[in-house]
């Protein structure tokens, strides 16, 4: 037990020899675990230790003390020394403090100066690293440029790279968190911005469609201008081969996209393509073009005024589908070939519709006629861009019914105004040079005239060559509005010719009517008028060749019209006829009224009344200016007059407001009669068979015989016998007339002589009237 307790304790010992050597050797910062295994030995190891450990401190201090004897001398010899220099570092310390303040006063400048070098380092050490740090953010950058239209889509995909690619990259950045969440907001604008450039585009083109029309029309008339021109200048076959050819080096052709500036279109396309919204754009360009559509065919209320207002419409509408037209080829599906067809079919029933109300408020010709040609270009402009326009070609016959309207209009103010002008004489030409003048406006043939000496007078008056001229203009300007509307040959002389008809048939046989008509024309007149339809009838078939002439198509050809003018000119002539009986009538009936007969007298003049007289020599006269009629005319106006001279004698006669006639009445007025007789008989037209003429008095001269004579046993007894002497005499007219002369307590009364010379012829007379009162009332009962 001793040895194993010395054992224990010289280990001990030991262990704390090395537990100090390390306290000695080692840092103070590492004591701590060498004294903390002091503490893990055996119980009350540590008072051993702090035995060891004072032991090791004394024996320490005597080594300190043996070493400060040894080096106390040296000690006390240091201390002297310094005590002897101690002056001299007192004096060094003021020069260096002295030294010091001069250094620092002079350094604070360059101290200062330091201090902004270091801070600019600083700072150019900061951006060093910043730029180091942003190069992988770089692409971040491009959303800032999104004001700058032309970089739209360009940033859209840096966006989309910037949010796979870059982002990830430096998400440590707070900034890149920003930027994450600012990107779908900026996209929000690039579509805000797109659409509203599209906005503007859309008004642009709007307000500008009109002059895109007009460069497209302008460029299709010049193109066809020329067409036409080679067409002239070569034969058609090789014009037509080489006209595209030909074109190209006499026109640079402008297309949509050389007048307008597409790109914000395809801009926002694109955009809205790449952020999966396309649909949504398409649905909204195609609307709003529907609604520009819709303002785009709407007319002006005063279009129809100028040939402008038309252009004008025209123009945008052109405009309108020009850019359509592009559009639908440039993008791929923005349009469909199906919605521009919507489009045009809308926009050519409400034009159809426009063209029709407006074109019939037009009274100008020239204006119908510049509209269709406005129509054709505008119709051959579209067609050239793929749109259907048969209907517009259709809608142009209507417009060619409204022109020939027109035409009509304005060519009745043109033979109203050369029928007013004309003085209804035979053309006086004095010499050969007048003689060509008339015959080169108007197909004059007369062998008879040709033969006489000049002066002379042609047989028509100075209408009929300007009738004809006017209508060779009319035909001229109707042929106008058939150029250009690709109709063949026959089509265009059937045209003509029914367009004449209609200007022969109604419009010049309206104004021939109406002049008839008017109370300035009389006899001199309407002879006059009825010898011109002769010759304008008689020019007809010149019409007929010179439209020939014009459409180059023979008139034998199966579907020709034949011109309406013989039929137009023959109902001219029978109503100036027919005016020429009514106004000689109503001048009989002016002479008639003149008459002044003293019923009652007891014997005649002797002599012929005046008024008679008169109208004798005007029938004499006026049949005289009937020599140039035709003869049936002129004979049949000779046996009218007559008639009706006779008519109005015998109502004269027996006029139920004349109660009494006397004998010497009934002479007078048989010498009145009897001139009448002897003008028929003179052969006033000549023509007449026998005593044709004279026929018309024979009821007057039978009835006034039959009173003359007194020979009522004759007609009495001859009554109804196709031979009586008294024919033509009714019971009733000898009746009215006998009644007139019945006793009435007047002198001069035959009956009064009667009763004083031979009371028997009284009951005779009695006797007589009873029985034409009983032949009256026969016929009465007979009818």
């Amino acid at each position: 037990i001793a040895n194993m307790a010395e054992s224990e304790s010289l280990e001990t010992v030991t262990e704390h020899e090395r537990i100090l050597q390390e306290i000695e050797s080692t840092d103070t910062a590492c004591v701590g675990p060498t004294l903390r295994s002091v503490y893990d030995d055996q119980p009350n190891a540590h008072k051993r230790f702090m035995e060891k450990l004072d032991a090791r401190i004394r024996n320490h201090d005597r080594e300190i003390e043996k070493m400060c004897n040894f080096h106390h001398q040296g000690f006390v010899d240091a201390i002297t020394e310094l005590l002897k220099v101690r002056a001299d570092a007192e004096k060094l310390m003021g020069q260096v403090s002295d030294t010091n303040r001069r250094l620092q006063d002079a350094g604070r400048e360059v101290t200062a100066q330091t201090e902004e070098v270091i801070r600019c380092r600083i700072q150019q050490r900061n951006m060093a690293t910043t730029v180091e740090k942003l190069q992988l953010c770089i692409p971040g950058e491009t959303p800032h440029l999104c004001k700058n239209l032309s970089v739209y889509y360009s940033a859209l995909k840096t966006m989309e790279q910037l949010e796979n690619i870059y982002i990830p990259r430096v998400s440590q950045y707070r900034f890149c968190q920003i930027m994450a969440e600012t990107l779908p907001k900026l996209r929000e604008e690039i579509k805000e911005i797109s659409m509203s450039d599209l906005k503007d585009f859309l008004e642009s083109i709007r307000k500008h469609s009109d002059k895109i029309g007009e460069t497209a029309m302008r460029q299709r008339e010049s193109l066809k201008s020329t067409y036409l021109l080679i067409l002239l200048i070569f034969k058609v076959t090789w014009a037509r081969k080489c006209f595209f050819n030909l074109v190209g080096f006499l026109f640079k052709v402008l297309t949509a996209q050389d007048l307008v500036d597409f790109s914000p279109v395809y801009r926002c396309l694109h955009i809205y393509t790449v952020l999966g919204d396309r649909e949504t754009f398409e649905n909204y360009y195609r609307k709003q073009r529907k609604k520009q559509a819709r303002l785009v065919l709407q007319p002006q209320s005063n279009m129809h005024e100028t040939v402008e207002g038309y252009r004008k419409y025209f123009n945008q509408i052109v405009g309108f589908f020009v850019v359509e037209d592009h559009i639908l080829h440039a993008t791929q599906g923005l349009v469909t070939r199906a919605f521009t067809d919507e489009l045009w079919n809308m926009a050519l029933s409400k034009i159809i519709a426009v063209l029709r109300t407006h074109s019939s408020y037009c009274s100008d010709p020239d204006l119908v006629l510049e509209l269709k040609n406005l129509i054709v270009i505008f119709a051959d402009t579209l067609q050239g861009y793929g749109f259907p326009v048969n209907r517009l070609f259709d809608l142009l016959f209507e417009v060619r019914d409204q022109y020939n309207e027109t035409l009509l209009k304005k060519w009745a103010l043109v033979f109203r105004d050369i029928f007013e002008q004309d003085n209804y004489s035979p053309i006086p030409v004095e010499n050969e040079e007048e003689y060509k003048a008339v015959v080169s406006r108007f197909p004059f043939h007369d062998a008879e005239i040709e033969k006489q000496q000049f002066p002379k007078k042609l047989p028509m008056s100075q209408s009929v060559p300007q009738i004809y001229s006017q209508v060779k203009e009319f035909i001229y300007a109707s042929l106008k509005f058939s150029e250009s509307l690709h109709r063949s040959s026959t089509e265009i002389d059937d045209m003509l010719r029914k367009s004449t008809n209609l200007l022969l048939t109604r419009t010049l046989s309206s104004c021939l009517q109406n002049l008839i008509k008017k109370p300035h024309i009389g006899l001199t007149e309407l002879v006059q008028i009825i010898i011109n339809t002769t010759h304008l009838e008689y020019a007809c078939k010149y019409l007929e060749d010179f439209i020939t002439n014009i459409t180059n198509v023979s008139p034998e050809t199966v579907h020709t019209t034949r011109l309406y003018g013989l039929s137009t000119f023959k109902d001219a002539r029978h109503a100036a006829e027919g005016e020429i009986y009514t106004k000689l009538n109503q001048k009989i009936d002016e002479f008639i009224q003149l008459a002044d007969y003293e019923w009652g007298m007891a014997e005649s003049d002797g002599r012929a009344s005046g008024y008679l007289m008169d109208l004798i020599n005007f029938l004499r006269s006026t049949f005289q200016v009937f020599t140039h009629l035709p003869g049936k005319v002129a004979q049949t106006a000779c046996m009218s007059a007559c008639k009706h001279l006779a008519t109005s004698l015998m109502q004269m006669l027996l006029d139920t407001e004349l109660k009494q006639i006397s004998m010497g009445a009934i002479q007078q007025f048989n010498l009145d009669v009897i001139q009448c007789e002897l003008f028929a008989s003179s052969e006033p037209v000549p023509g007449f068979q026998g005593d044709t003429l004279q026929l018309a008095f024979i009821d007057l001269r039978q009835l006034l015989d039959l009173f003359m004579v007194w020979d009522w046993s004759t007609y009495l007894a001859d009554y109804g016998q196709p031979t009586s002497k008294y024919l033509r005499v009714n019971p009733s007219t000898a009746l009215a007339l006998l009644e007139k002369m019945k006793d009435t307590s007047k002198k001069n009364n035959i009956f009064s002589q009667f009763r004083k010379n031979d009371r028997d012829k009284q009951k005779l007379i009695e006797t007589v009237v009873k029985q034409l009162r009983s032949l009256v009332n026969g016929m009465s009962q007979h009818s």
